[in-house]
Formats: C-alpha cells, structure tokens, sequence
C-alpha cells in the first residue's frame, strides 16, 4: 500500500458510513413497491439531474473514458461527443413526454400508473398477451446483471491500486455496500445518495484536470507529441503496443467514427436513467433539470478525457493498465488526504450506477414477473420484500460475472448498446408515433437484443461497427413493419397519446405566456 492508503481508508469508511445512513434514514418512506421503485416521483430538479448523470456515467467517466483517451488520444473522443449529444435528445426529447405518459399509461388500474419500463410497455399498448413485459423485464436482468459486473470490476481496480487487495476481496465489499443502503433506502436513498456522489465525481474531476495542467505547463502538448504527434488528432488511429509505447495506424475510419457517436443511441433505452425521468416531482421541472444534467455532462467529459491525456506527458514509463491514469494522477499529484477524498470520487462513481440498476431490475422481477405472473393478489409488503431480496440476488450473479471480467469499458459496451437497441426505438416512437403497436414493440425488442448479441459474438461483415447502431435501425424497421401491418390501436391508446400531446401543448402555451409577462 502506498502513502494515500491510510488518509483514503479513513475517507472511504466516513463516506460508506453517510451513504448506509442515508438509506437507514429514508427506510420508513418505503411503505409500497411504488415508493421503493420510484420514489413516488418525489425527485427535485438538482437531484433528478445529478443522480441521472451519476448512474449514467459510473465508472466510464473516471475510468473507462481516462483510459481510453490515454491509450488511444484525441480519436478516443467520439464516444464522448456521441454521449453529450445524446444526453442533450434524450432529456430534450423523451423526457417530458416519458414523465406525461408513464404516470397516463395504467392509471385505470392503479393510482400513479406505470412504476417501471416494463409495465409502461404494457399498458402504453395494451398487449394481449402480456409478452413485452415479460421479454423486457428478462431483457433488463440478462443487460444488468453485466452492466453491475462492469461497476464491480471497476471497483477492485480502485482497491487493487490503493489497498492493493485482490479482486475477490475488493468485489465482496463492494458488493455489501451497495447492496445495503439499496436493500434499505430503495429509489429514494439511491437519487439522493445519487446526487451527493455525482456532485463529488464532478468536483473530483475539475480539480484534478486543474491540477495537472497546473504541474505541466507547457510541457503537456509536447509531452504528447513526444508519444505519438497522431495523439493530439480527433482522427489519429493510435495504439498501445506490447513494447511500452504508442504505435500510429493512419486515420481512423468511418466506421470507428460512427461507432463512437452511436454511443449516444444508447440513451433512449437506459432503463436506470429513464426512471428518473418517470420519478421527477412535474414535468415543467425537466426544462431546468436538462441545463444541469446538460452542463454536468459536457464539462465532466471534457475533463476525463483531459485527465486521460495529460497522463501520457505525465508519467514517464507506461502504465500499467490505462484504466487507472486517474487513479495514479491522483496519487501523485495530491496531498494523501485530498487524495483519499478524491479517489472515493471513483467509488461514488461506480455505486451510483450500480445502485440504480439493481433496483431497476429489483423493479421488474417483483413489479413486472413475481406480480404480473406469479401472484398478481400480493400485498404491497411482500411485493416490497421481494424487491429487496432481488437485489441481492442480482448482486450475487453480477459478482460472480465479475471475478472473469477483463475490461470495465468491453463489459460497459455491451451493456449499453442491449438497452439501447432493445428499449430506444420503442420508448421513441411510443412517444412520437401514435400508429405504434404491440406486435411491432415486440419485435423491436426481440430485433434489437438479437441483433446486439450477434452481431457481438461473429461480426457478420466483418466491420467492426459498434452493435448498438445496426441493432437500433434494425429494431426501428421492425417496429414500423409489423406496427403497419398488424391491428390497429385501440381507442384508448389513441386517446391516451392526444391527451399527453394535448398536456405538451398546454405546458408549452403557458411557459410561452410566462416569459411574455416577464419581458
């Protein structure tokens, strides 16, 4: 261990102990599944946005991202641009509709309407025979289960480099943490801790992007031009080679582009983001909670890939594993307490996502397979129960995937772009396109997680194309030709779409109204 140990062990246990507090402290608020899934859409505008950002970004933005940009440069930038520009559609372009129609769609059989994805998909276009929500929710515990393995494997990095406990060890705490204070706060415990570890990630990384190029100078672009002038391209194709240096591969294609802008594709379907867009307090509250999701995003991402750059001037052997250029700029640029509060940034970055998506899926085997299939006459309390103990079975099953994973970024990837291809084209065009129907969902779904996990395991062309975008388009064609040719939607389901596109209109007339009083 090295002279940061001690200083971040005692930071590290004050901040796991708020966080168990938080979820002690909001326990009693969870009386229904409703309150533990979604927080009986109680979230303020500062929180929905962080806690949406934190869960997004994980361990991608102190991690995978850093890393990427040491590696390969500049041309690892795209995936960054693809991410901002679909954080900006995503909250511009789904999110009020999604808040509208969630709380529209169910709410003849119960008060507050949809609580999770899985049900909206459901009742938004009265499937017969139920289907869509038992193929999502099977959808959401298969993606899951690797998107929290990815956060686990991020967190033994951190342990590994500070503690340097193993990988066992490190996963077997991480795992208890999260699991606490979620088993205990439900949504709840996780947007505020959400907000509170988002805030810690975002200052973590401006202080360390300062901080560097403070002690560089002008030494930093030349520095990286010593490495490999093709660093300091948006289209240089550079590498890691085995002999400890970066080797040039000409341009970066077009196909290595439009991957990294596919990225942003991913949005639409992420079921732990779009839960905070259904669990905000109204829905004149997303305008403001977008330019502070917005502005979160654009300046944390432009600071991580910074970080990720300044380490190749930085450090004077090559790393290790890029993965950790933040960890060990951190190290060695701070002073070993402002370094112990900054690298428990890197844990709060892994837990706000892990933490969200546990309970995303807790909300679709207790919501959407144990009530919908099993026992639709159980009580709350054993639906909040059930809840709860899925998340710790969920948690099991992402430890053991853990133990083997290689790449925070490879198992981050694969995650991403299931939920993208399986649930964006259907939660856009349901929202968008009143023609939609159940058969045309649910070929959507079954077209946009096949084609994710084939194109994945044998790369029919031979591309290298990322698999979110051909597993997008091909489910969007899916959607409109069997939504075309199938039964047409029912009279509530075209009532229920106007009378959402009717509540927008309205919103818009009197913000429209408000500011000409003001001017």
């Amino acid at each position: 261990m090295d002279a940061t140990a001690t200083p971040s062990l005692v930071v590290f246990i004050v901040y796991f102990v708020a966080i168990v507090t938080i979820g002690a402290l909001v326990y009693q608020r969870n009386n229904t599944l409703a309150d533990f899934v979604l927080g009986g859409r109680s979230l303020n505008k500062w929180v929905a946005a962080l806690s949406a950002q934190a869960s997004d970004m994980s361990g991608f933005i102190l991690v995978a991202l850093p890393g990427a940009a040491y590696a390969g440069g500049l041309g690892a930038g795209w995936i960054a641009f693809g991410l901002a520009i679909g954080t900006y559609i995503n909250w511009r372009v789904n999110a009020t509709r999604l808040r509208l129609y969630t709380e529209k769609a169910g709410a003849t059989h119960k008060t507050g309407g949809s609580i999770t994805i899985s049900e909206y998909f459901q009742h938004r276009f009265e499937d017969p025979t139920r289907l869509l929500r038992l193929l999502s929710a099977i959808v959401i515990v298969f993606f899951f289960s690797i998107y929290v393995a990815s956060g686990l494997a991020a967190g033994s990095l951190l342990f590994d480099e500070v503690f340097g406990l193993g990988p066992n060890t490190a996963i077997t705490i991480m795992a208890l943490i999260i699991v606490s204070y979620t088993f205990l706060g439900g949504f709840l415990a996780v947007s505020y801790t959400d907000f509170f570890q988002g805030s810690l990630m975002w200052i973590g990384l401006l202080v360390v992007a300062v901080a560097v190029a403070s002690v560089l100078g002008n030494d930093l672009g030349s520095g990286i031009r010593a490495a490999s002038p093709q660093l300091l391209s948006p289209v240089g194709h550079v590498s890691i080679d085995e002999s400890g240096g970066w080797t040039t591969g000409g341009g970066l294609g077009v196909v290595v582009i439009l991957s990294g802008l596919s990225w942003g594709l991913g949005y639409f379907g992420q079921p732990h983001i779009l839960a905070r867009f259904m669990g905000i307090r109204r829905a004149s509250d997303v305008a403001p909670a977008r330019r502070i999701a917005v502005g979160w995003v654009i300046t944390g991402l432009a600071a991580a890939a910074f970080i990720g750059l300044a380490g190749i001037a930085l450090f004077d052997e090559q790393l290790a594993n890029p993965e950790t250029v933040f960890i060990d700029t951190v190290q060695r640029l701070m002073n070993p307490w402002v370094a112990g509060i900054l690298l428990v940034g890197v844990i709060a970055a892994i837990m706000s996502t892990a933490d969200s998506q546990l309970l995303v899926v807790s909300s679709a085997l207790s919501e959407d397979f144990y009530r919908a299939f099993l026992h639709r006459a159980a009580s709350e309390r054993t639906l909040l129960w059930v809840g709860r103990a899925t998340v710790v079975l969920v948690a099991a099953i992402a430890y053991v995937l853990a133990l083997g994973a290689e790449s925070v970024l490879g198992l981050v990837e694969y995650a991403w772009a299931g939920f993208g291809a399986s649930f964006g084209p259907i939660i856009l065009l349901s929202l968008y396109w009143r023609r939609m129907t159940w058969p045309g969902a649910l070929a959507g779904m079954i077209s946009g997680a096949g084609t994710v996990v084939v194109w994945r395991s044998v790369d029919p062309f031979g591309w290298g194309l990322y698999e979110l975008l051909p597993g997008f388009l091909v489910a969007m064609l899916c959607i409109y030709i069997c939504s075309i040719l199938g039964p047409r939607p029912s009279l509530r389901m075209t009532t229920d779409f106007e009378d959402v596109h009717a509540e927008l209109a309205h919103m818009r007339g009197h913000r429209t109204t408000s500011t000409t009083t003001m001017s």
